[in-house]
């Protein structure tokens, strides 16, 4: 059931059997002996990429399911034999923190000392197909999206300040204003990223343009780049904290209200096992 799922994902047979870990020629075999067994055509293999007809749809479907109730079973009894423990898996975009990711952490063991938490920090894409694999529990991103198969839900909103290196012209300010930044040398997101898409938004709502420099696809690397070159950018405060506590980079409150949303996202209708409900039940108190 899990190898005909991940052939259906990839369409195609090669690209199933590798994520699945065994050769075509194998993955090829099974496919022939389901729809032998079954009676019926499952997949057109003669298209490029290979066309899942009706039938193999109806076998996709009932093996979704059947492995999702492999998975809650299994959940629920490693959580019969840890008793209070249990097991949460999360999928992160990079920029979530590790030191913020290290602080929710703590309070996760507090609330559930006998539980196991596992994250994992991937692309945004990443995350998303994680989730709808039911790979992970739980997603952390940013401008989150609900889908055909994933549900989202909002976490927070982070401010976005210009940063700077202390050297820059700018970083004597108490504050900016988007005006502040016409002409500037500018380090920004890869175009193909939500922020990005924000950013330029709200540039030119303010009749700003400016000089790109670099585009990255990471916050690391753009702060990196910030300490080396007399340039700005506009990034999430939470991400600066480090480099501006140590004074290698400033952080300028800029106005206009600009915000990163962030969100959780989980596989709909998801069974959360205990520990996942509490690492949830965690990220949504105000207090913690």
């Amino acid at each position: 059931m899990q190898l005909f799922k991940d052939i259906v994902l990839a369409r195609s047979i090669s690209r199933g059997a590798t994520q699945h870990g065994v050769t075509q020629s194998a993955a090829s075999q099974t496919v022939q002996e389901l729809e032998k067994s079954l009676g019926v055509q499952l997949l057109d293999r003669s298209r490029r990429p290979l066309e899942v007809l009706p039938a193999g749809q109806l076998l996709y479907d009932f093996a979704r399911d059947v492995l999702r109730r492999q998975r809650d079973f299994q959940t629920h009894l490693e959580e019969l034999k840890d008793g209070a423990g249990g097991r949460v898996r999360v999928a992160a975009i990079y920029s979530v923190g590790l030191s913020e990711m290290t602080r929710i952490e703590e309070e996760f063991y507090r609330r559930l000392p006998a539980a196991h938490l596992e994250v994992n920090y991937l692309r945004p894409e990443k995350v998303y197909q994680a989730v709808a694999d039911e790979r992970v529990d739980l997603g952390l991103v940013s401008y989150p999206e609900t889908t055909r198969d994933v549900v989202a839900m909002h976490w927070r909103d982070e401010p976005m300040v210009v940063a700077c290196n202390p050297q820059h012209a700018l970083a004597g300010r108490s504050s900016v204003k988007p005006e502040d930044l016409q002409d500037a040398l500018f380090i920004g997101f890869d175009e193909d990223l939500p922020i990005s898409r924000d950013i330029d938004r709200f540039l030119r709502e303010h009749g700003v343009r400016v000089r790109i420099l670099m585009q990255f696809d990471n916050i690391q690397s753009m702060k990196e780049a910030l300490r080396l070159e007399q340039a700005v950018s506009i990034l999430p405060l939470p991400m600066l904290r480090d480099e501006v506590a140590e004074g290698r980079l400033r952080a300028l409150p800029m106005d206009g209200n600009l915000h990163r949303p962030l969100g959780i996202i989980h596989r709909r209708k998801k069974t959360f096992p205990r520990a996942a409900q509490v690492f949830l039940d965690l990220l949504r108190d105000p207090a913690a």
